[in-house]
């Protein structure tokens, strides 16, 4: 449980980070980075996996390069959620994505050296 609190805390801070380092991301508040960061958690578990069942002839044919669009539309649906997370387009959707799932990359890697299973 104390992991995924501190998934979800880092996952914060990385949306944060990700509104610093680029300017077609804004989030207002770190109340508001907590919840982008459930409401992401929550549309990547439930929402991402059947738009990719669906885009996968597409996928298929872009050589997995339409998953960064689908990546693009989840972070944008989330910030059109949610008041404090404000995306200026539907590229710094794209962009934002993927600097959120670098930032997520190295945050799992972090937690699977700190809590190995």
């Amino acid at each position: 449980m104390a992991r995924l609190f501190l998934q979800w805390f880092l996952s914060a801070g990385a949306l944060l980070l990700v509104a610093n380092l680029f300017s077609g991301v804004q989030v207002h508040s770190l109340s508001s980075a907590l919840w982008a960061a459930l409401i992401l958690g929550l549309l990547n578990a439930v929402l991402r996996p059947v738009l990719v069942v669906l885009t996968l002839p597409v996928t298929l044919v872009t050589l997995g390069l339409f998953l960064l669009v689908v990546n693009g539309l989840v972070f944008w649906l989330a910030s059109g959620l949610l008041g404090g997370l404000q995306v200026s387009g539907f590229w710094a959707a794209v962009w934002g994505a993927l600097l959120y799932s670098a930032c997520g990359l190295v945050i799992d890697s972090l937690l699977a050296r700190f809590f190995p299973k």
